[in-house]
């Protein structure tokens, strides 16, 4: 994966028109349950991935644990305000216990991949207030549970404002066509995030966000409510390391999700 985002990132540095360089802090979309609206600077790529990260799922009627392996996401900058994107999950397990009869499944899948781009439409760089908008196109490279089976898309749109030097307001609007559970067609799901990031040390930032998404899915319409808490450890200008924690605050929603992540730009 790596020596493959070198290679685009070399060709992108041949491309005209391509805006020079410029010494911009380092903001991976990791580690919140929201997005950044800043853009990595051109000729710039930045490699961010889940170690792994673990979901339970516990319903009256059966356990969930799925577990993701390696999910990355590239994003390639472009242009002083447009970065390209490629997001891949390379290995998923999902084991689900039927409470009832005791009976276990376990698969073990490749996930599905996204296309995309985010365009900045105010700051670049993060700093002040800062708005993007996002648009993407997912794969079905997988196969269920890992991946959705059958093409989506979406678009979203983060947002930021420095509320003072330590203190960042960050909101994530998404709007999506996603894929039925039955794993065949399209329906509208959208969502909202809203968090505090806190700069505790300069390397150091601490994250609190909710979120509330709505899925119209025809086979069962739900809403989740999540919380969520993360922790960024900036360890060099251009290498992050990240965990978190999400809760399930509804009935609908995923109990627990626990991950680390590592983030790097180069």
């Amino acid at each position: 994966m790596k020596l493959r985002c070198g290679g685009l990132a070399a060709f992108l540095m041949l491309v005209p028109g391509v805006a020079h360089a410029e010494d911009r802090s380092y903001c991976p979309t990791r580690p919140s349950l929201g997005t950044t609206a800043c853009t990595i600077a051109p000729k710039h790529v930045s490699v961010e991935t889940a170690i792994t990260d673990w979901t339970l799922d516990n319903q009256p009627d059966r356990r969930t644990d799925t577990v993701l392996l390696g999910d990355t996401f590239v994003r390639v900058g472009v242009t002083d305000t447009i970065e390209a994107q490629f997001g891949w999950t390379p290995y998923g397990h999902v084991r689900t216990r039927d409470k009832a009869t005791q009976a276990v499944e376990n698969a073990g899948r490749v996930g599905d991949a996204t296309l995309g781009f985010k365009a900045n439409l105010l700051h670049p760089d993060g700093n002040g207030a800062s708005i993007a908008v996002q648009p993407f196109f997912s794969m079905p490279v997988g196969r269920t549970p890992v991946g959705a089976g059958d093409w989506g898309a979406g678009v979203i749109v983060p947002a930021t404002l420095d509320l003072s030097k330590t203190v960042n307001l960050v909101t994530t609007s998404e709007v999506d066509a996603a894929v039925n559970l039955s794993g065949h067609g399209r329906h509208i799901a959208y969502s909202e995030v809203v968090g505090l990031g806190v700069k505790l040390t300069h390397h150091l930032t601490f994250t609190l966000d909710s979120q509330v998404l709505r899925d119209e899915d025809p086979e069962a319409k739900t809403t989740q409510v999540l919380g969520s808490a993360s922790l960024a450890w900036k360890a060099k200008k251009d290498l992050q390391f990240d965990l978190g924690a999400v809760a399930g605050l509804n009935r609908a929603a995923p109990d627990m999700e626990l991950y680390v992540g590592i983030s790097r730009r180069f």
